[in-house]
């Protein structure tokens, strides 16, 4: 936080508070005359306040005031928004800019008139009296923005300080930020260069069905955003995409991530752990069709409508023909993976596959083009899950199950939780009988029906 100061980059600022009693309702009783426009403007606000208790809960707790304070805060903070152009014009060449202050934000506007402390008073507003308009303060700054090219790297923010009533110029190097200031032509008494290590950088979403690149330039798609342990971000796709330790960067080109597991053959999944400038999104980009939500990861049934989004052809759709399918690549065979009629083509892979609201898997390969059709196999999403205790984002950036449960027949047989299975074990669930493809731990969600790539059917 910058401290106050009255005097700045030489210049004597002469400041003069104004205590005004009317900074809440008139008393019961009270007579018109007591009322003033802010005082009129709280009783609206308060008349149609019905804050969230979230909200209250919130503020209260990140900015250490009660939550009567929080409530009395959103009460006046919008009475001083209502009122600020009122007093802009009333106040003209002047005005030197509004702010509030305190645990429930008491108003104050600032004026370069000492004549205008009583209208500003009477409004029912604390008065400040400046050295310089804001007026005056915004043409030092578009004086900045219009050499902002020739800014040194380590001078990234300028802003207009209404509280200090100067220009401010963070910076890690404040001569270099000082002759900047000089250069550009703006008046260098009005600014004020902070001693900064801040570094800005923009924040991006991770989208299932987006172009992200590995190393110096190969393309996949995001299949689905994750989270691991609650914190670390990241997304699913497919595991030819790259290997354990390989960077990516997103569809902006922008540093994204790095692969922190990686299966091909054998399988062909991944996930890779993203940077703290992309935030994970329960959502699949569907090209035409829109944002689409991800809601959980319920298994869609052989028959099944899905559809599948990708960087190179977008967004398409099918069905499921068969489920834990087994395909041979030149690199070699993948098993456990989803049979569908759905196109696609190189530079979707690790696309989303997502029926309804429910993801499915990633795209892995196939034949055929979206030209003449073609048919496309899936990496299940469960199995990815599973395998690297990744938590699936849904609809809203909260997180999902690892898995949805699917029970389309009886519960009941041998099968149980916690209970360690080999390859070629048999159980029965459901009135079936499935034998154990893959040596696991059981655990809830991963009934034998839900989790083709652990159980097949028999």
């Amino acid at each position: 936080m910058l401290p106050r100061k009255t005097v700045t980059a030489g210049i004597a600022i002469a400041v003069t508070m104004i205590s005004v009693p009317a900074l809440a309702f008139a008393a019961k009783g009270a007579t018109a005359q007591d009322e003033t426009p802010y005082s009129i403007a709280r009783s609206n606000a308060e008349a149609v306040a019905d804050p969230p208790q979230g909200l209250v809960d919130a503020m209260s707790r990140d900015l250490g005031i009660t939550g009567q304070q929080a409530e009395a805060r959103l009460v006046n903070e919008a009475a001083a928004a209502g009122l600020e152009p009122t007093l802009r014009a009333q106040l003209g060449a002047s005005y030197a800019g509004s702010w509030v202050t305190g645990p429930t934000s008491t108003p104050i506007t600032a004026t370069t008139d000492p004549a205008q402390v009583a209208a500003i008073a009477k409004a029912g507003v604390q008065a400040r009296v400046v050295a310089r308009s804001l007026s005056s303060l915004d043409g030092v700054k578009a004086r900045l923005d219009a050499a902002s090219a020739k800014a040194p790297k380590t001078a990234p923010v300028w802003y207009v300080d209404v509280v200090n009533n100067t220009v401010v110029v963070l910076s890690s190097d404040p001569a270099k930020a000082a002759a900047w200031v000089k250069a550009s032509g703006a008046d260098a008494s009005a600014v004020q260069v902070v001693r900064s290590a801040e570094k800005p950088t923009l924040f991006y979403d991770v989208r299932g069905g987006d172009a992200y690149y590995i190393g110096s330039g190969t393309r996949c798609s995001v299949g689905f955003s994750v989270t691991k342990a609650g914190s670390q971000g990241g997304f699913v796709s497919a595991g030819h995409c790259g290997t354990a330790g390989s960077s990516t960067s997103g569809s902006n080109r922008v540093a994204m991530g790095t692969f922190r597991g990686s299966s091909f053959p054998g399988n062909d999944y991944s996930w890779v752990e993203v940077n703290g400038q992309w935030t994970p999104t329960g959502v699949v980009y569907g090209y035409s069709a829109g944002i689409l939500p991800v809601r959980g990861s319920t298994v869609a049934q052989v028959g099944s409508a899905v559809c599948r989004a990708g960087s190179t052809t977008g967004y398409h759709c099918g069905s499921v023909q068969q489920l834990n399918a087994s395909v041979t690549y030149q690199e070699g065979t993948v098993s456990g993976v989803t049979r569908t009629n759905v196109c696609a083509e190189p530079g979707d892979s690790g696309g989303s596959f997502i029926s309804g609201d429910q993801a499915q898997g990633v795209t892995s390969g196939g034949s055929g083009n979206c030209s003449s059709g073609g048919t496309t196999y899936f990496q299940p999403v469960n199995e990815i899950l599973s395998t690297y205790g990744l938590t699936l984002a849904t609809q809203g950036g909260g997180p999902g199950p690892t898995s949805t449960p699917t029970v389309t027949t009886t519960v009941g047989g041998t099968w149980a939780a916690g209970t360690t299975y080999a390859a070629g074990a048999t159980v029965t669930y459901g009135g079936s009988t499935y034998r154990c493809l893959q040596g696991h731990t059981a655990q809830p969600g991963w009934e034998p029906p839900n989790v083709p790539a652990l159980w097949q059917r028999v």
